[in-house]
């Protein structure tokens, strides 16, 4: 009688879980304890794909091509002898399908800012399959570490607004696991707030006194100073 059959175990040997259109991936199936031949069957989602039969202690090697959303999914390899009616069950291998990221967008709560400043910028790309990171630029040169974000939400940095040089143009670069697809976001610049004159409300306040001034003396003139000109003569 054959050795029992242990669970097989089903590994990934070449490519990634996350795939991309055209990609091929190889899968290895093999139970460490039973007696060959073995039989090793593929499902995906419980339809069979493909069926190799081992006559040695070495793993069945599954290469599949993802060519289209219906190949991505759960998979698992079942083992069983000839002879047998039944068969022992793998774990579970689950492909994803990766997605380019879209053009990020940079944003910042405020768009004026001053010297001596704290400011806010962030980044978010809408689509794209995660994790997705993101790199802040000034004009070419990087102002931070990269953000691995894992969540779909915007990485965030915060600036000191120091000198006129940090009024340039940012940008933001976000990318993940679909090869060759950096998307750089739209430039933002922070445009100088005015800063009012420690002098200016004092000019006003200096303009509305003289103003009161002249109005105080045209109604004085009626009433006192052409009376005493009449009273002279």
């Amino acid at each position: 009688f054959p050795e029992m059959l242990s669970n097989p175990k089903l590994a990934l040997v070449q490519g990634t879980l996350n795939v991309v259109m055209k990609q091929n991936v190889t899968l290895s199936c093999l139970s460490e304890s039973g007696s060959p031949p073995v039989r090793y069957t593929l499902f995906k989602h419980n339809q069979q794909v493909s069926a190799l039969n081992r006559s040695d202690l070495t793993p069945a090697l599954f290469t599949l091509t993802i060519s289209s959303a219906n190949d991505v999914g759960q998979y698992k390899c079942k083992a069983e002898y000839n002879i047998s009616s039944g068969g022992k069950y793998s774990n579970s291998l689950n492909f994803t399908l990766a997605e380019p990221v879209s053009k990020p967008v940079l944003s910042s709560p405020t768009s004026h800012a001053k010297k001596g400043q704290n400011v806010t910028l962030s980044c978010l790309s809408e689509n794209g399959s995660l994790p997705i990171t993101y790199l802040f630029f000034k004009g070419t040169q990087t102002i931070s570490p990269q953000k691995t974000m894992q969540k779909r939400e915007a990485a965030v940095i915060f600036l000191f607004i120091d000198s006129l040089s940090d009024f340039g143009t940012y940008k933001c670069k976000a990318n993940n696991s679909f090869p060759n697809n950096s998307k750089y976001s739209n430039g933002f610049n922070f445009t100088l707030a005015e800063e009012r004159s420690h002098s200016q409300p004092l000019i006003i306040s200096l303009g509305l006194i003289l103003l009161l001034l002249l109005i105080g003396l045209a109604v004085a003139i009626p009433f006192f100073i052409i009376p005493l000109y009449k009273a002279s003569e």
